[in-house]
């Protein structure tokens, strides 16, 4: 099982994405309809949000008012850290509901538009960004959506930048083109890169990349940074510090360089405590011919990793 992130600008055109991998056979959890479904008529979440911001929020038929709920949640700071204090458990439990229902075998596609905003990046196995620029997206949002064209202009504003959005991309698809091209362009993800990199994940395999991603990392140390933080995701407490140490040449193809990263434990029981985490998270054990660390490499055909967790030197 992989967890892939997948975000856009509001109308960069993600539903396209979307269920161009629901019909590759992705496991969809939308997290927009999450959002509708915890304070739906009658539920327990509704009830709340009446009950810290008053009746006027419902409509005549108990449901929802959403404007009527913005009006009074978006007036202050405090007001929303109190929306998002009902809604984001009642959001994060029925998500975590759904992942566990996947198959052992799923690719669970985890539609976010606030991804980036949420800081969530670091928890996915990959994070698929659409990207199309702010002008187009305006055209989209003002002449197929009717927004008026000042609400529109907000909403893009109050979103993520689109080098916020780079920069936690592992994947960077361009919807400049026709609807069918970035289709195509996913469904060539799915064959080459998530349904592999499942697969790997499932048999414990790590492998050497394969695929030519240097036009959507133009840095490696933004790279680097990603599989820092997607580490410190999954080690945890488990370790005292996680660190981009090298930046070296792949064996089998010399003009791609793979990251080595350094994991530093307490002790050799510790590393060997990482290893199951770490192998879920999409970073499985490889055979160290050093009995004084665990070496760890990646099971994404797209990116060169290796990880050697080591035991913090006594001083």
């Amino acid at each position: 099982m992989i967890r892939i992130g997948l975000t856009g600008g509001i109308g960069a055109g993600k539903s396209t994405v979307a269920q161009t991998l629901i019909s590759q056979g992705a496991y969809h959890v939308d997290a927009d309809k999450i959002a509708r479904e915890v304070v739906d008529r009658g539920t327990p979440g509704l009830a709340q949000l009446a009950e810290a911001f008053g009746e006027e929020i419902l409509s005549a038929d108990g449901s929802l008012d959403r404007p009527a709920l913005a009006a009074k949640a978006f007036v202050s700071d405090e007001n929303r850290q109190l929306l998002n204090s009902i809604t984001h458990p009642l959001i994060g439990a029925r998500t975590q509901e759904l992942t566990d229902a996947a198959p052992d075998d799923a690719i669970i596609l985890h539609d976010v538009p606030l991804l980036v905003e949420g800081h969530m990046a670091p928890f996915y196995h990959l994070v698929v960004v659409v990207h199309t620029d702010a002008d187009v997206r305006l055209d989209r949002l003002v002449d197929l959506r009717g927004m008026e064209i000042s609400d529109a202009r907000q909403r893009i504003a109050a979103q993520a930048t689109d080098d916020q959005r780079r920069a936690v991309a592992d994947v960077w698809l361009d919807n400049s083109g026709a609807p069918e091209v970035l289709a195509a362009a996913a469904v060539a993800v799915w064959d080459e890169r998530l349904a592999p990199f499942r697969d790997n994940v499932s048999a414990g395999r790590a492998v050497a990349p394969t695929i030519d991603d240097t036009a959507d990392d133009p840095e490696w140390a933004a790279l680097s940074a990603r599989v820092v933080n997607r580490l410190w995701a999954l080690v945890g407490a488990g370790a005292h510090a996680v660190e981009h140490t090298a930046t070296t040449l792949s064996d089998d193809n010399p003009a791609r360089p793979v990251l080595d990263m350094t994991v530093t434990v307490a002790d050799l029981a510790a590393a060997n405590a990482l290893a199951a985490p770490l192998a879920a998270g999409g970073f499985p054990a490889v055979q160290s011919t050093d009995p004084a660390q665990r070496l760890h490499g990646s099971a994404d055909p797209g990116r060169g990793v290796r990880i050697r967790v080591v035991q913090r030197s006594a001083t």
